[in-house]
């Protein structure tokens, strides 16, 4: 390990913070510092899970806690991969990684995923931003880091060119299959939520990870079983805490309040940036609006029904899942719903969640077995993966609690009529 490399990962570490998970994360002065800013403060009150803790109680640990657990598994990954031979590694690159790491959710929006698809700039580029003015910039720089370096790895957009292969190769590493964000979301989650799914061995995969200055990190073949629980735990943590049926109501109630808000020009997206958990409610309940209402409701607990669950199929229901038809599709909703017997429900009374497309990495290049993850013979195959997915995809119909008798007796079958009918136009 090069000195200097060596003393950017080691030198002045003297700052202890004592964290729930990983016990003492040390810190120096100035990246001390760095947490005490009113951007990164900010971050103490939102909610890693938003409305989780209202079915996991103990869910209620913050985004700069896990912010502090990513920085602690980024120094510890960045330390095994400079012995591992990453020459290509600075000191300046190194500390710019670090804070990259701290501070990736610095433009979080609040309430965890509840801002996810309405029409604004996304966390990383807000991030990108605030990294790059004052007085984030001049916090930065005394660590030791480049501001815009730090910036660019957090935000892809932002054009790096000037940075070289260094910048591609802490991007794929802040974010990919064995990411250190990873690692901390679903060991934390876990840990508070009171459930055993998302607890990964990190220790072990640090070890089995090699620097590739393209792809990031590759893994040794005995790396894949640590692999296939990280897949595995994410899969069981989307499918009982991050998409439970009740964060996914809650989510998609505040979701639809916001988005009916942004379209009537009530509220301006810049006004929905850098606000906390609190800042959010507070903004709704000073608005005039009839679904303002609904989102202070999830505040409170006061949740909608579940009126029909339905495996989302991307080729029967295509168009369904684009939030721009969502306020037409629940008018559709309150009106099919009428004609069966929920007398008087409108489309305030219905909210449809559709949960995103996302996927499980399986790109990762097992380095002495020379071929990708996917193709090694582990049980996460392409197919099984897709599976999986779909498997989780799973469209709601949300109703308020008056309308729950009315609807609950109204068979599938007619659902799956009306959104097959919703998707051809």
């Amino acid at each position: 390990m090069k000195n200097n490399v060596a003393a950017a990962l080691n030198d002045g570490f003297s700052e202890p913070i004592r964290d729930a998970l990983w016990g003492h994360i040390y810190l120096t002065c100035e990246l001390e510092s760095l947490t005490r800013c009113g951007a990164f403060i900010r971050l103490y009150r939102i909610a890693q899970l938003g409305p989780a803790s209202l079915t996991y109680p103990g869910g209620t640990h913050t985004r700069a806690a896990h912010s502090l657990g990513v920085y602690y598994i980024t120094r510890r990954l960045l330390a095994n991969l400079a012995s591992r031979g990453a020459a290509w590694l600075t000191a300046t690159g190194i500390r710019s990684m670090l804070c990259a790491a701290l501070l990736h959710d610095i433009g979080h929006f609040p309430y965890a995923h509840s801002l996810k698809e309405l029409p604004l700039a996304s966390h990383e580029a807000l991030a990108g931003r605030i990294i790059r003015a004052e007085p984030v910039r001049s916090l930065v720089g005394k660590t030791g880091a480049d501001p815009d370096l730090t910036a660019a790895v957090v935000d892809t957009d932002i054009d790096g060119k000037d940075f070289g292969g260094e910048l591609v190769f802490y991007r794929k590493l802040l974010s990919g299959c064995l990411d250190p964000d990873k690692l901390d979301y679903l060991n934390r989650d876990a840990r508070f939520c009171g459930v055993p799914y998302g607890a990964q061995d990190v220790d072990f995969i640090l070890s089995t990870l090699i620097p590739h200055e393209k792809r990031g990190v590759d893994i040794e073949s005995k790396g894949i079983t640590g692999v296939e629980s990280l897949l595995f735990s994410k899969y069981l943590m989307y499918r009982t805490v991050y998409w439970h049926h009740s964060v996914r109501c809650a989510t998609t109630m505040v979701k639809k309040a916001l988005l009916s808000g942004l379209n009537e020009q009530i509220i301006m997206p810049w006004e929905l940036y850098n606000l906390d958990d609190e800042g959010l409610f507070s903004l709704l309940a000073a608005r005039e609006h009839p679904l303002f209402e609904m989102a202070l409701r999830v505040r409170s607990g006061q949740l909608f029904t579940t009126a029909v669950e339905i495996p989302f199929d991307e080729a029967l229901f295509s168009g369904v899942d684009d939030i721009k038809n969502r306020v037409h599709h629940e008018m559709a909703l309150a009106a099919f719903l009428r004609k069966r017997g929920a007398e008087n429900i409108t489309g305030k009374d219905i909210v449809l969640d559709v949960p995103e497309c996302f996927s499980f990495e399986t790109e990762l290049f097992v380095h002495d077995k020379d071929c990708v993850f996917k193709q090694c013979g582990s049980v996460f195959s392409g197919e099984t993966a897709a599976a999986f997915v779909k498997t989780l995809r799973i469209m709601r119909v949300f109703v308020d609690q008056p309308y729950k008798n009315s609807v609950k007796s109204i068979p599938v079958e007619e659902y799956l009529n009306l959104f097959q009918e919703l998707a051809g136009g």
